[in-house]
């Protein structure tokens, strides 16, 4: 493929008017994909921020991708922006696998640099060959018609230019514009299953079934369009997702897909709609069910969804200098001892430099929606809603903790989370222990 015809093969029209004076976010990790993406983009008259993450978890050969990536963007007068992750430390707070671990630190990072920096799309390398085994992972893990579909060319501010073009594709065009980059060692490693799909059976199929990677492009796009269909026809079958119809639901053969594939954005799974919609056939009113925000009540003649009663005006001043007994007993104490981290669990038993004591504002309370909390190990802040799906708390557990919030910062998540603010450095006798 020519260098031209790269180009032309990467961008919509409709894109080709937005890259117009556009301010992107590029993730480069100094890879082939990710190199011929900045490079695209700069051709294309972009105005570009790189940002590089940097997970320390091949020695001296991430040492050499993050130089590399310095290297490149100032050769080509591309500003960057570039961290370093503890993945270990995550996984020890989260659990687990790397490949999460990672997937959650550079994403939210992602989404930071995209607003400090003021750009408008996290520009990611994915491609053509990435969609196919995102096709057998999702398969083989169990999806629907959506999971099939692959990944969205833009999804919120997510932007995949590459899905049309191969690796092979992006191979050519690097060498046709004499452009290097560095190749990660674990790629040929089958410790991942990304990585075995890749390795191990995708060459199987390329060889048993010619052109097999262009007709399962061609499913995902087929099963694509089918999703946007069935979400069209089961909008104008059920309009009031947040009343809904009990008889007009359950006149169709299938109502408890019909009703999942109506109010699965909101959090609500198969089996709940599944029993929702048997809780309505048998009029047992008053059954309740838990979305991400939402609660689904089975009335009389409706299913009703409104958001959930949060208690978010509960805040309850504290001192301290002194135990707290209600609405939850903490006990405090002042260092005696030289701090050690052995000290505390960073969930239950928790510790504070006692600088904490000169804020003005220190409340207990319930979470609200947009909560944040700046955990270790992480550079900025995380959804305490992400961090709730983390420990797979359901919707009655997420109502019922406990916030401890000093001067407008969420400090402690109780038995949950402790926030990286008010750090105790080790060997200091001035410290607060907190322990439920």
């Amino acid at each position: 493929m020519k260098h031209e015809e790269f180009i032309n093969k990467v961008f919509t029209a409709d894109e080709v008017q937005f890259m117009k004076g556009a301010r992107l976010l590029v993730a480069l990790s100094g890879g082939a994909d990710s190199v011929a993406l900045l490079r695209v983009l700069l051709e294309a008259g972009c105005d570009c921020h790189a940002a590089h993450c940097n997970f320390h978890l091949r020695g001296e050969e991430s040492m050499r991708d993050e130089q590399f990536v310095r290297d490149l963007c100032r050769r080509l007068n591309v500003p960057l922006s570039v961290t370093d992750f503890d993945v270990t430390a995550w996984q020890q707070e989260h659990g687990g696998s790397v490949e999460m671990a990672c997937r959650e630190l550079r994403y939210a990072w992602f989404e930071q640099q995209r607003d400090q920096q003021g750009c408008s799309r996290i520009a990611i390398a994915h491609h053509a060959d990435d969609q196919v085994e995102t096709f057998f992972l999702n398969l083989l893990r169990g999806t629907g018609v959506k999971g099939l579909s692959g990944m969205q060319r833009l999804s919120g501010c997510i932007w995949r230019p590459l899905l049309g073009v191969s690796r092979d594709e992006i191979i050519d065009y690097l060498t046709a514009i004499g452009q290097d980059y560095v190749t990660d060692s674990t790629n040929a490693e089958n410790d991942y299953r990304r990585n075995r799909l890749r390795n191990i059976v995708l060459p199987v199929i390329d060889e048993q079934f010619k052109e097999s990677r262009a007709r399962i492009l061609d499913t995902m796009d087929n099963l694509a369009r089918d999703n946007d269909l069935l979400d069209e026809l089961v909008n104008q079958i059920l309009p009031n997702y947040r009343h809904i119809d009990i008889e007009q639901m359950c006149s169709h053969d299938h109502a408890p897909t019909l009703l999942y594939h109506r109010i699965r954005h909101l959090g609500f799974n198969h089996e709940q709609c599944a029993q929702a919609v048997q809780a309505a056939r048998e009029g047992h009113t008053g059954r309740q069910f838990h979305g991400y925000n939402d609660l689904l009540v089975v009335n009389r003649h409706s299913l009703d969804i409104s958001p959930s009663d949060m208690q978010q005006d509960i805040e309850i001043p504290l001192d301290l200098t002194t135990g707290i007994k209600a609405p939850v007993a903490i006990t405090i104490t002042r260092g005696r001892v030289p701090f050690s981290p052995t000290l505390c669990d960073g969930k239950r038993i928790v510790a504070f430099n006692t600088q904490l004591l000169n804020c003005r504002r220190i409340v207990l309370r319930h979470w609200r929606r947009g909560d944040r909390i700046k955990p270790f190990g992480l550079k900025g802040s995380k959804l305490l809603s992400d961090l709730f799906a983390d420990f797979k708390l359901d919707h009655n557990d997420k109502q019922t903790v406990w916030i401890l919030e000093a001067d407008g910062d969420i400090i402690w998540v109780l038995g949950y989370r402790s926030s990286a603010l008010y750090p105790v450095q080790r060997g200091s006798r001035e410290y607060l222990l907190l322990a439920l």
